[in-house]
């Protein structure tokens, strides 16, 4: 029988001056190359004060009391105050600004400005418009909505039904500012083997999305159930159809069975040559 300290789920804190997205993204990136561990996270954000680092520290060893091993804290706070309070935790603290800051600082000769919230706020107003404007026009054009503008796009997802193409458009307009659309593949379009005739001379901006038809007949059986539009048969065609479809007009894609989001886009923008 397991003891309770192997079962037990060790405990994760993301603390910021922020939102967290960054002392999220960096520690559960580091926290993916320890297999067979389980994590319990807590992100606590908007720790900008002494009274509220004081507040997260007093959290966080309350739930140390009731563990057999110490938790981990992910920091990203830029206040020194607030720092020196959070250091007094009782658990594994990793400041991460303090393990990029400082070398930065000297090999750029500069001293850092310490602002908070920098990643994830309105520093770049310029930068953050865009990415909005890229999301309206994403969600406006999304799954072949809208035809107008298309020309706007710098890419456009093409796939059958549920290959990921509405994530990875949002995900490319949100994260990035990519001006993405999306137009699904019909089954006329599919025993064709013709394009949508919307994207007629906008081939070049096109990429394409495959999946496996285990995958895909699971992912659509959870929408219509017992459908033909779900069956293994149908899905198989389709996607057959599909990868024919994209060699044929000379279209990049990717197998997406197995990807996830991030990689999708980072794939699509690497073969597009779209800047982050």
């Amino acid at each position: 029988m397991e003891s309770a300290a192997a079962t037990e789920q060790r405990a994760v804190f993301f603390v910021s001056d922020g939102t967290g997205i960054t002392a999220e993204t960096l520690g559960n990136t580091l926290l993916t190359q320890f297999e067979g561990v389980a994590f319990r996270k807590t992100t606590l954000p908007f720790i900008t004060t002494p009274e509220r680092a004081r507040a997260a520290v007093d959290y966080i060893n309350h739930v140390a009391s009731a563990a057999s091993r110490r938790p981990i804290v992910f920091s990203t706070t830029v206040n020194d105050e607030v720092r020196a309070i959070l250091r007094g935790v009782q658990g594994l603290f990793l400041d991460l600004f303090d393990t990029y800051i400082a070398p930065i600082e000297h090999e750029l000769g500069q001293k850092s400005t310490h602002a908070a919230g920098r990643a994830h706020g309105l520093a770049d107003p310029v930068r953050y418009h865009a990415r909005i404007a890229a999301m309206n026009y994403a969600m406006e054009h999304d799954d072949g909505a809208s035809t107008k503008d298309l020309t706007r796009a710098d890419v456009i997802l093409i796939a059958p039904s549920r290959c990921g193409k509405t994530p990875t458009t949002l995900y490319l307009a949100l994260q990035h500012g990519v001006f993405a659309t999306n137009f699904p593949l019909t089954e006329d379009d599919l025993e064709a083997q013709r394009l949508p005739r919307a994207l007629a001379g906008l081939e070049s901006r096109l990429f394409g999305l495959i999946s496996e038809p285990e995958r895909l007949a699971q992912v659509r059986g959870e929408r219509r159930p017992g459908s033909r539009y779900a069956s293994l048969a149908q899905c198989a065609f389709e996607l057959r159809q599909a990868e024919a479809l994209y060699r044929r007009h000379r279209i990049p894609f990717v197998n997406s069975a197995h990807m996830s989001i991030e990689e999708i886009a980072a794939v699509v923008m690497q073969e597009k040559n779209l800047q982050r």
